[in-house]
């Protein structure tokens, strides 16, 4: 089955992005690639549990299991070793990706306490956008009972925009609340 935001975007937003952006080919449409989602967990060095929780709580949100992210170096100030498991993260691509925005749009986002948009800056200059969120709670799948800590996470949205207008005017499109000027 379609998720509900990809048909969207095949037949609504494509010749409204077309006509938007003055393309002629509907192939040169900016799209999304892929989404990463990284959870850091600093307590990760003391407690593995807490990493444990980590890695329960994205496989909720995202309905994929996610990698272990490792420590590159040591930092003894934060006893750090190296090659310790330190966060992990999750690649969407695809079907599961399309279901994720359409979660995170109409569900995740409404519940976030004094929410007034997303930033409008969080380009990278080359079409990708990335934002954080500060806990775990916005996402309904999430079970306040069961939460241990309060963890945060960095989503970063991979789109084939060339730049920041185009990547832009698909997030916009696709239903991202970014904030007024």
């Amino acid at each position: 089955m379609v998720p509900r935001l990809k048909e969207k975007y095949d037949k609504e937003l494509i010749p409204l992005l077309m006509d938007k952006l003055k393309l002629k080919n509907k192939h040169q449409v900016p799209r999304l690639e892929k989404i990463v989602i990284n959870m850091g967990v600093g307590e990760a060095t003391q407690n593995i549990k807490a990493l444990d929780e980590a890695i329960e709580e994205l496989t909720a949100i995202t309905g994929q299991k996610p990698i272990t992210t490792r420590s590159k170096i040591a930092i003894s100030n934060f006893k750090l070793r190296e090659n310790m498991p330190i966060g992990c993260k999750v690649t969407l691509r695809g079907a599961r990706m399309y279901e994720f925005v359409d979660r995170f749009i109409t569900l995740a986002l409404p519940r976030v306490r004094d929410f007034n948009g997303v930033p409008r800056n969080s380009f990278d200059g080359r079409g990708n956008y990335t934002m954080g969120l500060k806990e775990q709670f916005i996402f309904p799948e999430i079970k306040f009972e069961k939460v241990q800590a309060i963890l945060g996470m960095d989503i970063s949205f991979v789109t084939s925009a060339k730049n920041n207008e185009d990547a832009f005017a698909l997030l916009e499109a696709l239903g991202m609340p970014f904030r007024k000027k």
